[in-house]
């Protein structure tokens, strides 16, 4: 929680007042999930957005300038105190509540065009990933393939044929060096990033549906990876020896997703209807029930983070193994700092029951709430990288937007025609990208809660999105078996 000092009401001079003719308000800041942060301050309603941003950093103690956006009854102030307030039901008598909300230190530009669309011998794009530090992408396809791709030169690196049935799933290893695939043949391949086979992971008996890597804070050598299976196991694989370490069992049915989080716990939703947590030993911890029917998704409000590890913007010059799993533990721990102190990680769950739930895992096994509004199932969801906001893509056609830390609904973006099949954030929080059965890829703005950019170009159903951790680009892969580069 908020130091002892911080959580103490005060009552602050007046700050950087200038104009007192319009009267001063008290002011009380609460998180994006409506927390008061317990500090108070009079201030003049002529003050600005600078001001409550220099306010909310002394109140919080950032040894850094962080910016922040702030919000009166879902009223941004982008301008003055008196602006914001003349659009709310303010009453003079009342304390002003000012939400907080923070924001990134880098604003990443729209997609706009494709810059490459790749028609070669690939089958059906189902899945890609980029790497963590955007400079190659994975795909896996219809074909039994799987292909890397240099995302500067937008050109192949390697084109990899071990695999034999369809790629379901793909995942990159944080510190960049490895790539997992999982495909229909039950079997779970290791790649190096220049192409090369590693090894293969063998003992599954069905198909492959997901595959998440321990996260780099809690393992610098990222050699041990889980993966999830229509045989109705969970296991838990060490690379560096390619040979399984545990075989979890306890669902009844296809585990459709499988997530390794940041505390160490590992998250299964399962087609018999419950989210398991477990120790990294293979012990359920709790089971997680409320849905009444498939469990098709699952997104932890910390995902950014740990796909990513240790590489940002300013990271490059940390080589080490050691000193990357310090970084990326720093990392983890200011991003839920910077939500609101003693926030711990949360998952969401998305179903075949039109619902989603949003849980505290790691300590109660009673959902925070459940988000109902999709008519028809839940295919994908997605914290934002911040992890302030969700997107949920249902059979709908809709993508809609919720609270991170309450999971109160914010609105809808309507557009497509068909299924929204996946979503995907851009690095900064503030853009959206989508893609669909209607053969479109689309960018949203979500601070607008509107439609930024429609790009169209695919000729079939666009199964796979994904924006790069650098927010400089973006890949979508569709039936057409067409790959497409997407820059601003």
């Amino acid at each position: 929680m908020m130091e002892e000092e911080v959580l103490k009401k005060k009552k602050l001079e007046e700050v950087n007042v200038e104009d007192k003719s319009l009267g001063s308000v008290i002011v009380s800041f609460v998180n994006a999930g409506g927390e008061d942060l317990g500090y108070e301050v009079s201030m003049n309603k002529s003050n600005t957005k600078a001001t409550l941003d220099t306010v909310i950093n002394k109140a919080l103690k950032h040894p850094e300038f962080r910016p922040y956006s702030f919000y009166i009854d879902q009223i941004e102030i982008t301008n003055s105190l008196k602006e914001a307030l003349d659009k709310t039901s303010y009453k003079s008598e009342n304390v002003v509540k000012i939400q907080y909300r923070p924001e990134a230190i880098f604003e990443v530009r729209p997609l706009t065009r494709a810059t490459s669309t790749i028609e070669s011998n690939l089958g059906e794009i189902l899945c890609l990933s980029f790497s963590p530090d955007g400079q190659i992408l994975g795909t896996g396809s219809g074909d039994k393939t799987v292909q890397l791709w240099d995302t500067v030169t937008e050109t192949p690196i390697a084109k990899c044929e071990k695999h034999k049935g369809w790629i379901l799933c793909i995942a990159w290893s944080p510190d960049c060096s490895l790539l997992a695939t999982g495909s229909m043949d039950s079997k779970i391949i290791i790649w190096e990033k220049d192409g090369k086979e590693k090894g293969e992971l063998k003992g599954h008996t069905k198909w492959i549906t997901s595959l998440s890597w321990e996260p780099q804070h809690l393992n610098a050598d990222c050699t041990r990876l889980v993966s999830s299976s229509k045989d109705c196991t969970v296991r838990i694989w060490n690379v560096k020896y390619m040979r399984v370490e545990t075989v979890i069992t306890g669902h009844t049915d296809t585990v459709s997703k499988v997530l390794w989080g940041g505390t160490g716990l590992l998250y299964s939703g399962s087609h018999d209807r419950t989210i398991k947590v477990w120790n990294d030993k293979g012990k359920l911890v709790r089971s997680l029930e409320g849905h009444a029917h498939w469990v098709n998704t699952l997104t932890l409000s910390t995902e950014y983070l740990l796909r990513t590890g240790s590489f940002e913007y300013k990271s490059e010059e940390i080589n080490l193994p050691e000193e990357r799993k310090k970084h990326a533990a720093k990392r983890y721990k200011n991003m839920l700092d910077t939500i609101a102190p003693g926030t711990s990680e949360r998952l969401i769950s998305g179903s075949d029951d039109f619902t989603m739930f949003l849980w505290d895992p790691l300590n109660s096994k009673k959902s925070i709430c459940r988000m109902t509004g999709h008519k028809q199932l839940v295919y994908h969801v997605a914290f934002s990288p911040n992890g302030l906001l969700i997107a949920s893509a249902s059979a709908d056609k809709s993508v809609k937007i919720w609270n991170g830390l309450t999971g109160k609904y914010i609105g809808t973006l309507r557009g497509h025609v068909g299924a929204v099949y996946q979503i995907s954030w851009a690095a900064d929080s503030r853009l959206l990208m989508s893609c669909s059965k209607d053969s479109t890829v689309k960018i949203w703005d979500v601070k607008k809660m509107k439609l930024l950019y429609d790009l169209p170009g695919h000729s079939d159903e666009v199964y796979a999105v994904d924006w790069s951790p650098d927010g400089q680009k973006a890949a979508s892969g569709s039936k057409d078996h067409v790959l497409r580069f997407w820059r601003n």
